[in-house]
């Protein structure tokens, strides 16, 4: 196991209650939405201790603003604004937690672009979650068992050998065609089920019990050790060595071996 996924999974044995799996989903990111920077329609943040999800999503918002359904495309600037003070308000008291995501790495798609559509819609700098407390969970696999750890996409074909695509999953295209046709509960389930599928792999990530499409010696080489087969085969060479160490030793210092010893001196 290399250095930076060991500590990784040391510290979360160690605090488990100290981390949180994030995930969220957003207008088309590319340049087809009507303004500079694609919307956030819904934020999930998983504790992973608890196994507790909570949810920031565009229907829920919309709803508690007496919004109806044909008009929040027409109200997202207010709907959206209050999603992400709701989530920055969560966010303000844990930002020394540790933040657990998938590839949320720049202004495109990630802690960035959070920040930057806060700033635009309240003009106020939102409580930033320190670079150093954020986790991408696919480089810390990466780290492990190496960058072919899945075929791409990574996040889909990771599912389908864990347990299966959830009913719920959408790619990134179906949740363009999704904010499109106004189905945002249907993009919040879909960002439920990545962040319920993160803690998932998160915990069999821990417990060595992960399945990957890696081949590497290495990998092979962590999970034979760590196997229950393994272990029972070494307290058996264990127990072994300690009931023929005494028998060794008597053949050693006994006047037979001397005996021995002398003659193979002399020849």
């Amino acid at each position: 196991m290399s250095k930076i996924s060991d500590t990784f999974i040391h510290k979360v044995k160690k605090h488990p209650d100290r981390f949180y799996i994030i995930h969220y989903s957003c207008q088309n990111l590319y340049d087809k939405n009507e303004g500079l920077s694609p919307r956030i329609t819904s934020i999930a943040v998983n504790h992973f201790l608890s196994d507790q999800t909570l949810s920031f999503s565009t229907h829920a918002i919309a709803e508690e603003l007496g919004i109806v359904r044909e008009e929040v495309q027409a109200e997202f600037d207010r709907v959206e604004r209050m999603l992400l003070q709701q989530f920055y308000d969560f966010v303000r008291d844990r930002r020394q937690a540790h933040w657990i995501h998938w590839n949320m790495r720049n202004l495109t798609y990630g802690f960035e672009h959070l920040e930057h559509r806060y700033r635009k819609l309240t003009g106020q700098n939102p409580p930033s979650i320190p670079i150093e407390q954020r986790i991408n969970l696919s480089d810390m696999i990466g780290d492990r068992y190496g960058s072919r750890y899945a075929d791409n996409p990574k996040l889909r074909s990771l599912m389908e050998m864990n347990g299966g695509v959830h009913r719920h999953f959408l790619t990134g295209e179906e949740e363009v065609e999704a904010f499109e046709k106004g189905e945002f509960i249907r993009m919040h389930n879909s960002t439920l089920a990545k962040v319920g599928f993160f803690h998932r792999v998160l915990d069999k990530f821990l417990k060595n019990r992960l399945r990957t499409k890696s081949r590497t010696f290495g990998a092979r080489l962590d999970r034979l050790f760590e196997s229950r087969t393994a272990k029972v085969l070494a307290v058996a060479a264990s127990a072994i060595a300690i009931v023929f160490a005494p028998l060794q030793l008597w053949s050693f210092f006994s006047p037979n071996n001397d005996a021995a010893i002398s003659a193979s001196d002399k020849s």
